[in-house]
């Protein structure tokens, strides 16, 4: 017989941004991604984020209430939620292997 799992909410409030840099040549710019909060990085500006473990794509919840939940990211796809390093850590769900996201954001 199947059991019921209880659905947990997700909150990642570190996750890796796109910036740039210039060349160790010294021409031009080129991306690297950096680990920061998230609440720094919309203080920033910053507009491309992916998970820091396994670098799936992220939707971001800005803190609109006072009392409410601090300003956190979540994956987009189920499938990067349920088998994403850093969530089955935390979950210490055994059952499921860890793996990177099937759709990367570069």
């Amino acid at each position: 017989m199947a059991t019921k799992v209880e659905a947990k909410t997700e909150k990642l409030y570190e996750c890796e941004v796109k910036r740039r840099r210039v060349r160790a040549s010294g021409t031009g710019y080129e991306p690297f991604w950096k680990i920061k909060n998230v609440d720094e990085a919309l203080g920033d500006g910053d507009t491309e984020f992916r998970c820091k473990d396994c670098h799936g794509a992220l939707k971001v919840h800005k803190r609109h209430i006072a009392n409410g939940p601090a300003s956190h990211a979540a994956h987009k796809l189920k499938s990067d939620a349920e088998h994403c390093a850093g969530i089955l850590i935390r979950a210490a769900e055994e059952s499921r292997p860890a793996r990177l996201s099937s759709t990367p954001v570069q």
